[in-house]
């Protein structure tokens, strides 16, 4: 059995615990329809307002503290939050919940006074509230902090917190009842004091709980928002309000800033760690920021995929995008900053994780799936990504990876405009599509000896076909280009140029069970692949599993070795911890240090080469 107050009591409900606010929406419900109006006098109402308020706070300093093309430069922890820590810290709103219910416990108890009368404003509450605070709330939190960090108490209701390696708004709320106990009684005891002086008020409420948030979330935001120069100008300041460095530094060495907010209460116990202000400076001045080896330069397939970005839902970002009823009513604020974005933004740092020693970030160009197939946009978009190039070469960055669509062949040639236009590029560019043809190819059965093949004259599905040729295996190139399927065939070696065969319609390939797709097929082209036809595929977007007699893969990917760190969001539709093809494909160029650029025409010869080079690195197949 555990140490009392150690676990949830709800924990097994999973989200099921939000039906414990039922009683609180039923009793407004119910005064609604005897009142015929919203009853604004019922502290249920106002409780599950603030409960959205609070929740809004939480998800605000969340997502302000993932921009990083705001803050990367002020973040006090460098490292990435990995998904370890967003599993850990799933159930953040625990601690939400037990104060909305015991807010709502002494609400109806007729023996606490104060509490029915709903005044809406009175300054002697604020007064009261503050006065408490400092007196009481601050003092009595610091010495249950110390206490907590003490023998057994650290280690049965504590240690978990601190499991935290990097702190984040909503670090705030993760912990065991009886530290989310000791908070909520820091936090009532003002609000208490004020309605047993006859002075408490609605607006005193909102105020004090919602300021109570914003400073926690604050500290936890491992980004320094109040400058060094503030403190420099007023220094008593630094006593009077904590920063997230100062947080940081305790949940790093555990032995030091215990306050609640003002880290007085340290200085007077002998507990203030001498390195906050000097080291809040330093963040604050960006000399914490570092320059990323490798970038993978990605772009947004569509509105409601937008929505999947780190900076905004955690619990969606942390797995693989699939489209959620609860971000549809956003769906029109992620339009409008579409539009935003399409006449005012540049390319912008998305996410990071680290590999070996190096940094690597996803940057994304502002522009959305559908307008690279807009002719006047071309333009544009290719001017997007050739300052990503240069602000790449700028930094010093080695090896930056173009994603899809960036790297289409009508659009600029496979990145061979960039490296043309600017032959003394320091930084690699890179396409990746090597890699992502021997993802391709190293999932086809050794045993196959016919494939059929769409897409077959693009990039990919002229590597794809050359590469299975010499292997003796038979390929259906779909195309209805003479000229473009001899060109082809005329590359491979005299004695397997007879592999290759050029067939004009899906009926050619009616007892073919190895399709390679990288032209979209409609339900009525699939129904022409015989049953167990298994569909490989390089087509973006993927196509749609119509067959239930047939199998469908995945795009090509790989995942990222073990000892990545900092890990914490999925690319697009991929699982936990696997990237694109052409990601991995930069990654494993960054590894090996190739000096080489990779644009245009995949060098066949050189499949074999990189698949090697991704396995001896510890990429795998996902």
């Amino acid at each position: 059995m555990g140490s009392p107050l150690a676990s949830w009591p709800w924990a097994s409900l999973g989200s099921y615990k939000y039906l414990l606010y039922g009683p609180l929406v039923a009793k407004v419900a119910h005064a609604w329809r005897e009142s015929g109006s919203m009853p604004l006098d019922s502290w249920c109402l106002h409780l599950l307002i603030l409960l959205v308020l609070r929740s809004l706070t939480f998800q605000l300093w969340f997502s302000y503290g993932n921009m990083l093309f705001f803050t990367r430069r002020r973040r006090v922890v460098k490292d990435g939050v990995d998904f370890r820590q967003i599993d850990a810290e799933w159930d953040w709103d625990n601690t939400m919940i037990m104060q909305t219910l015991i807010a709502a416990m002494v609400i109806n108890n007729p023996l606490f006074p104060g509490v029915t009368e709903l005044r809406a404003w009175d300054p002697r509450g604020w007064a009261v509230a503050l006065l408490l605070h400092v007196s009481i709330s601050e003092p009595a939190f610091y010495w249950a902090h110390r206490a907590l960090h003490r023998g057994p108490l650290f280690s049965q209701y504590h240690a978990m917190h601190h499991s935290s390696p990097v702190t984040q708004s909503l670090t705030a709320g993760f912990g065991t009842p009886l530290e989310s106990l000791i908070l909520t009684l820091a936090m009532a005891a003002p609000l208490a004091g004020a309605f047993l002086a006859g002075a408490g008020s609605v607006s005193l409420v909102y105020g004090h709980v919602l300021l109570f948030d914003y400073l926690r979330c604050m500290g936890y935001s491992n980004v320094e928002v109040i400058s060094h120069k503030a403190f420099a100008a007023f220094p008593p300041l630094r006593y009077l309000i904590y920063t997230p460095t100062y947080l940081s530094l305790h949940h790093r060495e555990k032995d030091c800033n215990f306050s609640l907010f003002m880290p007085l209460f340290d200085a007077l116990g002998g507990t203030l760690n001498s390195k906050s202000w000097e080291l809040q400076k330093e963040i604050d001045q960006g000399k914490n920021d570092r320059v990323p080896d490798f970038v993978f330069l990605a772009h947004v397939v569509d509105v409601t995929s937008s929505m999947h970005v780190p900076f905004g839902f955690r619990s969606c970002s942390s797995l693989p995008f699939s489209t959620h009823l609860v971000l549809l009513p956003l769906w029109p604020l992620a339009f409008t900053f579409m539009i935003i974005q399409w006449f005012c933004s540049k390319t912008y740092t998305v996410s990071f994780y680290c590999l070996r020693g190096r940094l690597h970030q996803t940057w994304t160009v502002p522009r959305y799936g559908f307008q690279y197939f807009i002719p006047s946009a071309k333009k544009g978009i290719n001017r997007q990504i050739e300052l990503a190039i240069l602000r790449a070469d700028k930094m010093g960055v080695k090896v930056l990876s173009l994603a899809a669509l960036n790297k289409n062949e009508a659009l600029n040639g496979g990145g061979t405009l960039f490296v043309g236009k600017h032959p003394d590029l320091r930084v690699r560019v890179v396409h990746g599509n090597t890699l992502t043809a021997a993802v391709i190819l190293n999932e086809i059965p050794s045993n196959v000896k016919e494939v059929f093949l769409t897409g077959a004259t693009s990039k990919l599905g002229r590597a794809i076909a050359l590469y299975l040729c010499r292997k003796k295996i038979r390929v259906l190139m779909l195309t209805l280009s003479t000229e473009r399927f001899l060109k082809i065939q005329r590359e491979a070696p005299a004695e397997f140029q007879p592999y290759l065969v050029q067939v004009t319609k899906y009926q050619a390939a009616q007892n073919c069970k190895t399709w390679i797709v990288g032209k979209w097929l409609s339900l009525r082209e699939q129904r022409w692949a015989p049953p167990g036809t298994h569909f490989h595929q390089f087509v973006v977007p993927p196509i749609i599993g119509f067959r239930r007699d047939c199998t469908y893969g995945k795009l090509a990917a790989m995942r990222l070795p073990k000892d990545v760190e900092g890990l914490g969001s999925c690319e697009y539709t991929m699982e936990r911890g696997v990237v694109h093809a052409c990601h991995a494909g930069g990654v494993v160029h960054c590894l090996e240090g190739w000096d080489h650029h990779e644009v245009g025409a995949i060098d066949v010869d050189r499949i074999d080469v990189v698949w090697k080079a991704a396995l001896k690195h510890g990429l795998t197949p996902p």
